[in-house]
């Protein structure tokens, strides 16, 4: 299985969201992607009060593993309630569990929290919101390996980019140490993922620009955002 944090794996890796996928044929979809070379998963969790809607459960994650057992699932937690799903997620096959910095009581609190997804075998993950401020994690992040700039408002698939939050990435990319990881979430297509690399972003979360396409294209679709320079 890769390991994403891996301090010498650092090219960008293509992480396509289950949220766009066909539910009826979840499991194809999920080794299709991986088959055409996807890096990893990623698969969203709303709760329908963080986020006004509401996607799916730790079983899908479930699912997912038994369908790619050598894959890591990446689980993003768009919740008010985070810890409550870390035990389900994690015993479900989650890799890495990320949540909201919105949410957090405290500095304090997301340093717990993070402890706890360790403590789980995950990796944790902070994640914030276009319109919050990157100061707002920037003092935890050295407890995450994982942080999550979100490029659409959190809640449906298929939104359009927000260019804006790449200042948050070019602020975050110099203090991360070499295993962590800064990914980005929403709207990323060839164009975006150009950017999105540019400020110094290695994970590419994508969802319709491959789910949405036809299933032939999507090897081509991966190569182009992870390598959007000399990819046409």
């Amino acid at each position: 299985m890769l390991n994403p944090f891996t301090a010498d794996l650092k090219e960008p890796l293509v992480a396509p969201s289950i949220l766009a996928a066909d539910f009826a044929n979840l499991g194809k979809d999920c080794t299709d992607a991986m088959n055409a070379g996807a890096d990893l998963l990623h698969v969203d969790i709303m709760d329908g009060h963080f986020v006004p809607n509401l996607s799916m459960g730790p079983a899908i994650c479930g699912a997912c593993r038994s369908a790619c057992p050598d894959t890591y699932l990446d689980v993003h937690l768009m919740v008010k309630d985070p810890q409550f799903f870390f035990k389900p997620f994690a015993n479900n096959g989650a890799n890495a569990i990320s949540f909201h910095m919105e949410v957090m009581q405290s500095e304090q609190h997301a340093r717990e929290l993070a402890q706890e997804v360790r403590e789980l075998g995950c990796n944790p993950g902070i994640a914030i919101n276009p319109p919050s401020d990157v100061q707002m994690i920037l003092p935890v992040i050295d407890a995450f390996d994982l942080i999550l700039v979100m490029s659409v408002n959190p809640g449906f698939g298929g939104q359009v980019f927000i260019p804006e939050v790449l200042d948050k990435c070019r602020t975050l990319a110099p203090l991360l140490r070499d295993d962590q990881r800064l990914e980005i979430d929403g709207g990323i297509n060839p164009s975006t993922a150009i950017e999105a690399i540019d400020a110094g972003v290695d994970l590419l979360v994508a969802g319709s620009s491959v789910f949405g396409k036809s299933r032939e294209t999507w090897g081509a679709v991966i190569e182009s955002l992870r390598s959007p320079k000399t990819t046409a």
